[in-house]
């Protein structure tokens, strides 16, 4: 008996298997014929027991009548469907809410739903092979905030197999943390509690059907259920700052765009819930205009409404904006927007008088003239403010400058270049006025009229050129005429008379006539001089007026002396030191004070017996001398003749001290001691104390020479050497018995106005000094006779007696 029953047993499952791999298609679905049903009112105001329109439902069975509920106690559906208005009320504050699946809603005010629901009804579908997931039906859609009570029914789970046998239900979700349950036995799914669409819109539910009978005996595939949160308009709008800020000119034109408004919502922006709407609520101050400004609607762009903006006079407004969603029939916020009117250049300045006169000294330059103060009412230290001036008529040659003070509200004019009275007495000046920017609008241009007079002045007379330059030999003759360099007196309208003198003369070789301004030589020149530069000698000549405030002015005289041959070239190294065995050549340079004209290439002879022991040749720059000792000599010193001469023949003798040393070769070394055939040390002691004894004759002539002429004689020039004019030795040893045959004659040259040499004589009478005038004013000429005089004394120092 045991074993027929556990064989029938295995036979129902195997059936019930069979049975639920290959199920029938369902030929009806229970539920709302209609997902949203839409009824039209002609009135406002509906009575108690006015028929709305009729609601289809069919479950499937043929039934007419049905269980119907209305979350709000304004409505009542019959069993037939029938929608009947229960409360009277006022429609105006109901609107048609969007579809929300399988219900019928309305909306009332801004928050509450009201939802005819349709409970919808999930089967599971079979296929002849399994999936993990046989079928993912409709979404289950749950409005948001919804009151309950909870738990809330929201469908019915069923499978075709609970015809035949019992099933059990459950769920298992991701993300949903209790907020769903079943029951086990009904297949009712609930929702535990209110849902927040803007925390989370979407559910993930995974629906499991066993049979009851059997532990874990899964009669169905997984159904897969998503749970979409609808949304409720349950967020008002949010300005995205509060308040806004912008600034606005002044002269902004009609439709100008100040600033954009902005405000968020959290609702579905794909629903009207999110979909907002501006508008300007108050203005304040409503002056001059309560419509200044305008927004719009959608994109929230304030835009100047109407001219009239002045910030003189209303420097700020504050505009109170609205932002409301349901596309402006919905929950409100509101917030504020404040504006800053700037300053636009609407107001020019204007000069404080139309009129200003000013005097100005001629020949100033950068003297001022006049300061003008404007006024403006734009606002302080902007641009619109600041003053900008500009001389536009009466200043051809551009002899005025105008600027703006550090004040911006003061033009101040200079002169630029010194006026001149005898040519223009009076400029009449217009000077006009605006802004750093220009005027925002239309506006006139000030002008002001500045007269001014230019004051006569005691002018400087004026050397033309300014700069004077003429070419003239060096030994231009004393009393010769060099040039004739006047200045004219500017002052035409005043009778002067003007005068000249030397302001400056270096070496004082100049004279200038105080009437002519004739310029003769005075003392002869020299190109040579030390106060030549570059071949050129400067002088400043001074004209002045007779005016009881006498006026001065300066032109400068360059004299470019041409160059003379009056220069004699010389030897530098006047000793040398050699080895009276394999002497090494000596290089010897020869410079001559006169121009390249006169100056190398030079040519040497070696005079009297040097010639015996030495050979002299130049190098191939023609300026230097290769003396050689050929011929070998006892230690001493000897004294070396050579006659150097430049490239125009002009010759002097220079006398080199060689000392001859017991040595071999360029390394030259002297054993200190007598010396062999030359002079021993006393000898030398008493050469050098003959030497500082001539020095000490000379220093005390040239005082007593200095206590009576009274004038300081011109400086030795730098390339006499007295060496020359004081002793000779013989080459071969020295010695008192060779000074006997110095020939004098060396030392001529060829311009030699007191005889054939070049040397004063000794016997010339001394010059006699002019003894001081009376009159102070020939005291000038007193000085320079008597300086003159003191050039040609032959006892002033240097002598060649």
């Amino acid at each position: 008996m045991g074993l027929v029953w556990w064989l029938g047993v295995g036979l129902l499952l195997v059936f019930a298997q069979a049975w639920a791999s290959s199920p029938e298609k369902p030929k009806c679905l229970p539920g709302f014929k209609k997902d949203s049903n839409l009824f039209e009112v002609d009135r406002r105001h509906l009575h108690s027991g006015r028929v709305l329109g009729k609601v289809g439902f069919d479950d499937c069975m043929a039934r007419k009548r049905f269980k119907f509920g209305s979350s709000d106690r304004h409505f009542h559906v019959e069993q037939d469907g029938t929608l009947m208005v229960s409360v009277c009320f006022e429609m105006h504050k109901y609107s048609l809410c969007p579809s929300f699946g399988s219900n019928v809603v309305f909306c009332e005010g801004d928050e509450n739903y009201h939802v005819i629901q349709n409970l919808p009804v999930l089967r599971f579908l079979n296929f002849s092979k399994r999936r993990k997931r046989a079928w993912i039906i409709p979404p289950l859609n749950i409005l948001e905030n919804d009151r309950g009570p909870y738990p809330k029914l929201v469908a019915q789970i069923r499978s075709d197999k609970d015809k035949w046998s019992r099933m059990e239900y459950k769920i298992t979700s991701y993300g949903a943390n209790g907020l769903f349950i079943i029951d086990r036995n009904t297949g009712q799914l609930y929702v535990t509690k209110p849902l927040d669409r803007e925390r989370k819109s979407q559910y993930m539910l995974d629906v499991h059907a066993n049979f009851a009978s059997m532990v874990n005996a899964q009669a169905e595939s997984t159904m897969a259920v998503i749970v979409n949160v609808l949304d409720m308009n349950d967020n008002k709008p949010v300005f995205t700052q509060d308040p806004f800020v912008a600034e606005v000119a002044e002269a902004s034109a009609k439709d100008f765009v100040v600033i954009t408004i902005n405000a968020t919502d959290l609702d579905d922006p794909q629903t009207y819930n999110a979909e907002i709407r501006y508008k300007i609520w108050s203005q304040e101050p409503k002056l001059p205009n309560a419509n200044l400004f305008a927004i719009n609607p959608v994109s929230g762009a304030i835009r100047v409404n109407r001219q009239g903006l002045d910030r003189e006079k209303y420097p700020r407004y504050t505009l109170e904006v609205e932002a409301a969603d349901m596309r402006g029939e919905g929950l409100t916020a509101r917030g504020r927007v404040i504006l800053t009117v700037t300053d636009s250049n609407d107001i020019a300045p204007a000069f404080e008088m139309a009129q200003y006169e000013a005097s100005v000294p001629e020949n100033k330059v950068g003297a001022q003239v006049v300061r003008m103060s404007v006024t403006d009412g734009d606002e302080l230290n902007s641009p619109a403010w600041n003053a900008k001036f500009q001389i536009v008529a009466g200043d051809k040659n551009g002899q005025f400058a105008v600027e703006t003070g550090p004040g911006k509200q003061e033009g101040i004019i200079t002169t630029v270049k010194g006026l001149d009275y005898e040519m223009t007495k009076t400029y009449t000046l217009l000077v006009t006025v605006e802004n750093e920017i220009p005027f925002a609008i239309r506006l006139p241009t000030a002008t002001a009229t500045v007269v001014v007079s230019v004051e006569d002045l005691n002018e400087a007379p004026v050397f033309s050129p300014t700069i004077r330059v003429v070419k003239r030999k060096e030994d231009l003759a004393v009393a010769s005429e060099i040039v004739r360099y006047t200045a004219t007196d500017p002052d035409t309208e005043r009778s002067q008379n003007v005068s000249y003198k030397i302001m400056k003369d270096p070496a004082r070789w100049l004279s200038v006539n105080p009437d002519t301004g004739l310029i003769k030589v005075k003392k002869g020149m020299d190109r040579e001089s030390q106060y030549v530069q570059d071949g050129k000698y400067t002088a400043l000549i001074m004209a002045y007026d007779d005016d009881v405030s006498p006026a001065t002015g300066t032109g400068t005289l360059e004299i470019e002396l041409e160059d003379v041959n009056d220069n004699i070239p010389s030897i530098n190294e006047r000793i040398i030191k050699v080895c009276n065995t394999e002497s090494a050549p000596q290089l010897l340079s020869v410079t001559d004070a006169d121009g390249p004209d006169f100056a190398a290439p030079y040519t040497v002879s070696l005079m009297g017996r040097s010639k015996n022991n030495w050979t002299a040749t130049m190098d191939d720059t023609g300026t230097g001398i290769i003396l050689t000792l050929i011929r070998a000599l006892p230690m001493g010193d000897y004294n070396v003749v050579l006659r150097v001469a430049d490239n125009h023949g002009l010759e002097q003798d220079n006398i080199v001290m060689a000392t001859v040393c017991e040595c071999t070769g360029n390394e030259v070394t002297c054993k200190v001691g007598i010396r062999e055939g030359g002079i021993g040390l006393p000898g030398l002691l008493v050469r050098s104390g003959a030497v500082l004894l001539l020095l000490l004759l000379a220093l005390l002539l040239l005082i007593f020479i200095r206590r009576r002429g009274g004038e300081q004689n011109e400086p030795l020039p730098p390339n006499e050497d007295i060496r020359d004019h004081i002793y000779y030795n013989d080459e071969e040893g020295g010695g008192e018995d060779h000074q006997d045959n110095y020939d004098l004659s060396v030392h001529r040259g060829p311009d030699d106005r007191h005889g054939s040499s070049g040397v004063m004589p000794c016997f010339m009478p001394k010059a006699e000094n002019r003894p001081r005038p009376a009159n102070p004013e020939d005291i000038g000429k007193f000085i320079d006779d008597n300086l003159t005089a003191a050039d040609r004394d032959p006892l002033a120092p240097p002598s060649h007696c």
